[in-house]
């Protein structure tokens, strides 16, 4: 028995330190399936989100949902450290190391009471050990702990910058695109507006960003689960917006030439499915479209309305949908999986911008 407790304990030690490393050290995707963080996340989001599905959508829900992400953080922090301190107490348990203690007889439960005030640093000393090795132990975890705290006190921050940056774009979207943004809108104001270079440099600065949020979300995969601040944005439905425009820009307008969509699809594209890789989220076609033959027309109808006509009309929407093939499976399934709306490509209903409303329109 405590020859297994020993090997445990080892096995323990091993795995949480090569899981937080890969976690929060190494600035780059790992593609084993098997991770502690994995099955964390996994196993925990499928239970937080069985719960948000029984909920009617609405504010409600998105604030539920909300919390996962930076509850999440703090348990896979205290998973990790719950788990080296029991993995010490077992080794040192299963080695029958000395201590001195105030208990004749040294249970489990000291040893994980002497890992547990050594990892975090209390120094008690109601309990320390005798033997070499039993000190050698004891250092070891202490430095450990230490060292996780250093990883805490730098890795907190990257996130909440992180974050930070993928949300300062999003906020754009609100009054370039609408709320919730959509293709048609984010074409129809600037094209009206006559800022057609405006809207050029916008996708590529969108181009940046695309890129920024794919290299974070696979650096850092807890980003993908917290949500905007504001209940019609996401920064999915920013990105599903970001690839719509630019597939109607790829169909082509007549006048109007935008060679830079093309470079602001394929990185928007690359991370719609990488991002779904990483979650194992495979490719759905949903049963509803979303831009129907009715939704195509009325398109057709809004950008045509500020002098926006698609060239070569008999075939613009099959060319359409052979693009959106591309990316919608892959956005569709990301949806699916973290709960979120995608932006349509037209509204149904003429809606109010968020920045033209406040807090006490509600009352």
């Amino acid at each position: 028995m405590r020859i297994l407790a020993i090997i445990i304990g080892l096995f323990l030690i091993l795995i949480i330190l090569q899981d937080s490393f890969e976690s929060i050290v190494l600035p780059r995707r790992v593609s084993r399936r098997f991770r502690l963080s994995r099955l964390f996340y996994v196993s925990t989001w499928v239970l937080w989100s069985s719960l948000a599905r029984k909920m009617r959508a609405g504010n409600r829900r998105e604030v539920y949902l909300s919390y996962y992400g930076p509850l999440s953080l703090i348990l896979m922090l205290v998973v990790w450290a719950a788990a080296l301190i029991c993995a010490f107490g077992l080794l040192q348990w299963g080695m029958s190391l000395p201590m001195n203690a105030p208990e004749k007889e040294m249970t489990l439960g000291t040893y994980l009471y002497m890992s547990g005030t050594t990892f975090i640093t209390l120094g008690l000393g109601d309990v320390t050990p005798l033997a070499g090795v039993g000190r050698f132990l004891a250092v070891a975890e202490a430095g450990m702990g230490f060292g996780f705290l250093a990883l805490i006190i730098g890795y907190v921050p990257i996130i909440y910058q992180a974050f930070s940056r993928r949300e300062s774009n999003i906020s754009l979207l609100d009054a370039r695109a609408g709320s919730p943004p959509s293709a048609t809108e984010m074409l129809r104001r600037h094209y009206r507006t006559q800022r057609l270079e405006e809207l050029l440099q916008f996708l590529r600065e969108w181009e940046q960003w695309c890129a920024t949020l794919l290299e974070s979300h696979l650096s850092y995969p807890v980003l993908t689960y917290y949500r905007s601040q504001h209940e019609r944005q996401s920064w999915l439905a920013a990105l599903t917006t970001v690839l719509d425009t630019c597939a109607l820009l790829l169909v082509g307008f007549d006048g109007l030439a935008a060679p830079s969509a093309r470079f602001t699809f394929a990185i928007a594209r690359h991370a719609a499915v990488d991002l779904a890789q990483i979650y194992g989220t495979p490719p759905v076609t949903p049963k509803l479209t979303r831009l129907s033959t009715a939704d195509y027309t009325r398109m057709q109808g809004a950008l045509a309305e500020v002098g926006l006509q698609l060239e070569h009309e008999e075939e613009a929407e099959v060319r359409l949908a052979e693009i959106r093939r591309m990316y919608e499976p892959f956005v569709n399934a990301l949806a699916n999986h973290l709960l979120v709306n995608l932006p349509p490509w037209i509204s149904s209903e003429r809606t109010v911008d968020d920045w033209q409303t406040s807090a006490w329109d509600h009352f």
